[in-house]
């Protein structure tokens, strides 16, 4: 048989059998009424437009961004069939007898899994431009993204990083923890999105340390060395037989008059995923805010990426505003994303002005998504540019937008690159981290920070650091001062949070000890602060309101996360503490209010709404 006829033949069969299946499939449907009836009795989710973030200095720039960006938020809640986001709760709309009045309910979410092999909802749903309802999202399986050692799971198109919470550890077994320090805030920002957006962020998107170390806490500056170490604790909320205990490390202020000269090389992702009204307008209008705060002696600039690397503005002093505001606002967004070739451009700008005079850093501004060109992976482009950073460059990080974040390869790059790691989600948000984070704390005063807790077995039966799983370092490279570790800056402060077991009468529980560098050293030195009993406090009420409150946070981190160990816990518990706590503070009002709104989704989920 001719190849024709036999493809005639293929094509008659397969019309046939698809014909038979049509017919088989109609005659097995049930009537539309029936199918009617069952949509009404579950309410479909459905979506809202998320317009620019609101700023009455901020006006967006870029067209709306098309469906394959975040404009459009979540249509449906990530588990569970939610209708239209809960509002959320006010703090002074509850009754007081509320916060504890019922069992909190379980949140239907697995815990994090080492392999993604499980079925998860992906993402937020996108829809018509111009606000119009976006299809429910569908079920997806969710992928574990590897690329050359960089592992992370995608969820809805922004990936995370995936960890393991800690586990309680056996005192007797393994007396030391020992992890370097982390004052990245990417975590707790993102989260806040998440929630105000009406989603439970993912739980591979909470980072415990990222949430406790997001907020102020008054710690005594230190009145002369880099830093001073301050320890509480006190008993447990949610388990009797456990303490909670604090370890709070305050670096010392340096004023904005008195830190050395910085040159700043921003680093701008102008690709075309970079177009829409949260990213790539929002980030112009962060720099601006961050060249308004700078010294007369500072230096600014600007290398953009996208298909290709290109210099914008040379090294222009941070005085000459109108210059620099000229050169932001040339930009626009368009391209695939080279985000290997951008950094390495940058830190070559960078090295230039490094010296133990000058502070300089790379500050990349970007979703995150590298597509093209090389040096895809954290790996490779940490290998193209650990030079510049072993002459003392450092690397900011700072994510805009959702949809396509990744997350995990901006806190790689943090970490490695000597520096932090932020997410800006509106223009308050901008000018907390470019006005008061970055310019304030641009002068570091330690590095290769690590922390190591020795616990009396006398008197500790099991303890459990909450978060820093990322941070992990080996008890025995706790003094292999070539082991890289964390970096803390002017002004900084810097806590960790462990849940313990106490036994017998011993007095001393356990012995801080806090290992560093000076800024330009290569020998660290080390510190030891003993934690007695007599930093216990004997109710939580008793203890200081940034003790309560850190542990508020730090147990409200847990439950998002389904963290096993914090099995049975209450979000309403971790409020009502919260509450007790602000303060005050705008940063932690706020806080409350994000976990009444997490409440209201959990209440929305576990019944099934």
């Amino acid at each position: 048989m001719s190849p024709f006829f036999s493809k005639r033949r293929v094509s008659f069969v397969s019309g046939a059998l698809l014909c038979a299946s049509l017919v088989s499939a109609c005659s097995s449907m049930e009537p539309a009424q029936g199918v009617s009836a069952r949509n009404e009795l579950k309410p479909q989710a459905t979506a809202t437009t998320q317009s620019a973030p609101k700023d009455e200095n901020f006006t967006a720039r870029m067209a709306p961004p098309p469906p394959s960006t975040p404009a459009a938020a979540p249509a449906a809640k990530k588990r569970g069939d939610v209708a239209a986001a809960p509002a959320p709760l006010m703090v002074e709309e509850r009754e007081a007898s509320d916060a504890l009045a019922a069992p909190e309910p379980a949140m239907r979410r697995a815990p994090p899994a080492k392999e993604a092999k499980a079925a998860m909802t992906m993402g937020a749903a996108t829809g018509a431009l111009g606000g119009a309802p976006a299809q429910p999202q569908q079920p997806l399986e969710k992928r574990k993204m590897e690329m050359d050692g960089d592992k992370g799971v995608a969820e809805g198109g922004n990936v995370f990083e995936t960890y393991k919470a800690n586990a309680f550890t056996e005192t007797d077994k393994d007396n030391l923890s020992t992890f370097a320090a982390d004052v990245d805030t990417a975590s707790y920002s993102m989260a806040r999105r998440y929630l105000q957006q009406g989603q439970l962020p993912p739980t591979h998107a909470v980072r415990v340390e990222e949430f406790v170390n997001y907020f102020k806490y008054r710690y005594t500056p230190p009145e002369e060395g880099a830093f001073t170490v301050h320890l509480e604790g006190a008993p447990s909320p949610f388990n009797a037989r456990r303490q909670f205990v604090r370890v709070g490390v305050q670096g010392k202020v340096v004023s904005r008059s008195q830190r050395k000269p910085a040159h700043l090389v921003f680093l701008v992702d102008t690709s075309g995923s970079m177009a829409s009204s949260d990213k790539l307008p929002l980030a112009i209008e962060s720099i601006k805010v961050a060249v308004k705060n700078l010294n007369e002696n500072d230096t600014v600039a600007l290398v953009t990426y996208a298909g290709s690397t290109r210099d914008v503005l040379a090294p222009t002093p941070a005085t000459d505003v109108k210059k620099i505001h000229a050169a932001l606002d040339t930009l626009v967004a368009g391209g695939g994303t080279a985000m290997g070739s951008g950094m390495e451009t940058a830190y070559k700008h960078a090295v230039k002005k490094a010296a133990g005079g000058v502070v300089s850093r790379v500050v990349v501004l970007t979703d995150g998504d590298a597509n093209i060109g090389p040096n895809l992976t954290p790996k490779a482009m940490l290998a193209s540019i650990e030079k510049y950073v072993a002459e003392g460059v450092t690397l900011t990080t700072v994510g805009f937008g959702m949809g396509n974040y990744h997350d995990s390869l901006m806190e790689q790059l943090a970490d490695k690159g000597n520096g932090n790691s932020f997410y800006v989600d509106s223009m308050k948000e901008a000018r907390k981290v470019f006005e008061t984070q970055l310019t304030g704390t641009l002068e570091v005063i330690a590095k290769d920070v690590k922390f190591q807790v020795e616990f009396n077995p006398k008197a500790v039966t099991r303890y459990r650091l909450m978060g820093y799983e990322n941070r992990d370092i080996a008890d025995k490279d706790f003094r292999d001062d070539k082991v890289d570790a964390g970096e803390i800056g002017a002004g900084h402060t810097v806590t960790a949070l462990y849940e313990v077991e106490l036994t017998g009468e011993a007095q001393d529980l356990a012995t801080v000890r806090i290992r560093a560098k000076a800024p330009n050293g290569t020998e660290a030195k080390e510190q030891a602060f003993p934690l007695t009993r007599a930093k216990l406090k004997p109710s939580m009420e008793a203890a200081s309101s940034d003790f309560r409150f850190a542990v508020a946070v730090a147990a409200t981190a847990d439950i998002l996360r389904a963290a096993p160990a914090a099995e049975g816990w209450s979000l309403a518990t971790t409020q009502k503490l919260a509450e007790g706590a602000v303060a005050g503070d705008s940063d932690r009002t706020e806080f409350v209010r994000l976990i009444g709104q997490a409440r209201a989704l959990t209440t929305a989920s576990a019944t099934g709404r």
